[in-house]
């Protein structure tokens, strides 16, 4: 690389976080946060893929080292435990963690739920809260599940992977179960990726399932009922976090560490805008119905809420302070929306004053 082009790169990452940096203060005042303690935390709780229910008004919450899922009831914030999930120890960062369920994916009529403890996905109903089987995610144990989704366009569970520890090469791909009869789940088939995957958002009116690939700073769109990859787009960074989608209008939102970029999905994934976040972003989400981009910035302690007009261009709505540590955040109803708060074992619930 050019010494010219490195002097480039560098001053489009500083531009972005003193952009960042000079919005950050102006904090809206017409939103707060209201926390919402979750059963059981006396500290630290793996939280990270967590999901909104429209059909019943509920979050899911799999609060990992708890042995618990947890659901939050949206109008009263009372919280449903479903206890029992086994733990078990993983490698993380060089250093062991203990985890259980941590991913969940709303079904037809009932919830995935990705228990990392044990290597295996188990179906709850979404109304009694009943759980039914849990198969587990391969026949070694040698693999986890990280992001679980449901496909409802070809009525799949499609699930990135990872390992409890060493060699990550057996995490290098995609796994498809058959989830035809929504109580049961059928190994269906796998999609060997060049690295492990980070994200995900699926179109289910294009049939298109798109995912990051960590370290290559790729963005990936596979066809759902193929199985192949039809597109390949750089969104012009290396660390590559989240996913978001406008299925309607075909823009998606990728988090790039400390911004978010929006590509044109319809139109050969060409980068459209950037919006600045400050550092941390974790998993994003997109509310269709008041077409608002959420992005919680860990590091930065804030949250980032962005119109998003019909050229897919940001428009900052709101800048609003959170905690160190909150990251991850699930649109709900209206200009609602929750974040998780690992650090202290809670939810944080986004509402408009």
């Amino acid at each position: 690389m050019s010494r010219s082009s490195k002097f480039v790169k560098v001053s489009a990452v500083a531009l972005i976080q003193i952009v960042w940096a000079s919005v950050a203060h102006a904090a809206d005042t017409n939103y707060e946060l209201k926390p919402i303690s979750l059963p059981g935390a006396t500290g630290t709780v793996a939280l990270d893929y967590f999901a909104y229910d429209r059909a019943t008004g509920q979050l899911w919450v799999p609060a990992s080292n708890t042995e618990s899922v947890d659901v939050i009831d949206e109008n009263a914030d009372a919280v449903s435990q479903i206890a029992g999930f086994p733990t078990g120890d993983i490698e993380r960062r060089g250093r062991k963690i203990t985890v259980g369920p941590t991913a969940a994916s709303i079904g037809d009529g009932v919830v995935y739920i990705g228990d990392r403890g044990n290597a295996t996905i188990c179906i709850i109903d979404a109304r009694t809260l009943a759980r039914g089987e849990c198969v587990p995610l391969s026949a070694d144990g040698a693999v986890t599940p990280d992001g679980v989704v449901y496909v409802a366009a070809t009525r799949e569970l499609w699930i990135t992977l990872r390992v409890k520890a060493g060699d990550s090469a057996p995490a290098k791909r995609l796994e498809i179960f058959d989830a035809s009869d929504r109580h049961r789940l059928k190994p269906k088939t796998k999609i060997p990726l060049e690295n492990l995957a980070e994200g995900y958002a699926v179109d289910n009116q294009h049939g298109i399932f798109y995912t990051n690939i960590e370290e290559a700073g790729k963005t990936m769109a596979i066809d759902l009922h193929s199985h192949k990859v039809i597109a390949t787009w750089n969104p012009g960074s290396s660390d590559l976090q989240g996913l978001a989608l406008d299925s309607a209008r075909r823009f998606l939102f990728v988090a790039c560490g400390d911004h978010v970029v929006s590509l044109d999905a319809g139109h050969g994934g060409k980068v459209i805008d950037t919006i600045a976040t400050g550092p941390g972003l974790d998993n994003i989400d997109y509310s269709a119905d008041a077409k608002l981009l959420y992005a919680a910035a860990s590091q930065a302690a804030s949250l980032t809420i962005a119109e998003v007009d019909d050229y897919g261009k940001f428009h900052l709505k709101a800048t609003v302070p959170t905690v160190k540590g909150a990251r991850g955040v699930v649109a709900g109803k209206g200009e609602t929306a929750y974040l998780i708060d690992p650090a202290e074992g809670r939810i944080l619930k986004l509402i408009r004053k």
